[in-house]
């Protein structure tokens, strides 16, 4: 089964921007692949001049905030790595069948890599921080430093929506059959690790295994 793949373009941000950024690609990608069984919501973003559509399904933002607060907690952790999460669409296949069980396996057809970039500033230089969307009197440089970074934050974050609106509308002939069962998308799951961990590339190792080799598309 064929797995395509998009890497999307990676976002140089701060933390207090993570929840928003995310949650705006991952409900971008999802109202995308929606199985029609949907209640379009319009969300405008608080830091940025971007309007996106969420699906309107509690439990899948619900989902979606717990995979954000984990991502979250890793960056706190690993705050010198450059983090992703990977959003996973699949279908569930019945497994040739032994002696001992008939497994069912997870293949997957489509994955989406939003890779972050969340950027620690000093804390020597205190008059440049952006911590807070708050700053008191940062100074004339500090504000035009901050203004230019928004601004570009902000045209990337476009162009990263730009991007999944061509991927599905150019890739559909490996979209599996509608699955009968209740709910506003395809089976998904949404992994949160460091681009650069080992064990992560085992993960998609042994899925291109399954699955056989990923096109990739960015």
């Amino acid at each position: 089964m064929n797995c395509e793949v998009c890497q999307l373009k990676e976002l140089e941000l701060e933390h207090f921007e993570i929840s928003e950024v995310l949650r705006c690609i991952l409900h971008t990608i999802l109202f995308h692949r929606a199985l029609g069984l949907v209640r379009p919501k319009d969300i405008d973003l608080e830091l940025f001049e971007i309007t996106y559509v969420q699906c309107g399904d509690v439990e899948l933002e619900k989902k979606i905030d717990e995979k954000i607060g984990q991502f979250i907690d890793r960056v706190e952790k690993h705050p010198s790595k450059k983090n992703q999460i990977c959003l996973s669409f699949y279908e569930m296949k019945n497994k040739q069948a032994t002696w001992f069980s008939n497994k069912v396996e997870r293949l997957y057809w489509e994955q989406w890599f939003i890779n972050l970039n969340v950027v620690q500033h000093s804390k020597a230089h205190s008059g440049k921080s952006h911590h807070s969307k708050f700053v008191v009197d940062p100074g004339e440089s500090a504000l035009d430093e901050r203004s230019h970074r928004r601004a570009a934050l902000e045209a990337s974050l476009h162009e990263v929506l730009f991007q999944i609106i061509k991927f599905v509308n150019r890739k559909k002939d490996h979209i599996p059959p509608i699955p009968n069962l209740e709910g506003v998308s395809f089976p998904y799951e949404i992994t949160v690790s460091s681009s650069s961990d080992s064990a992560f590339g085992m993960d998609m190792f042994k899925r291109m295994l399954q699955t056989g080799h990923p096109t990739m598309l960015s």
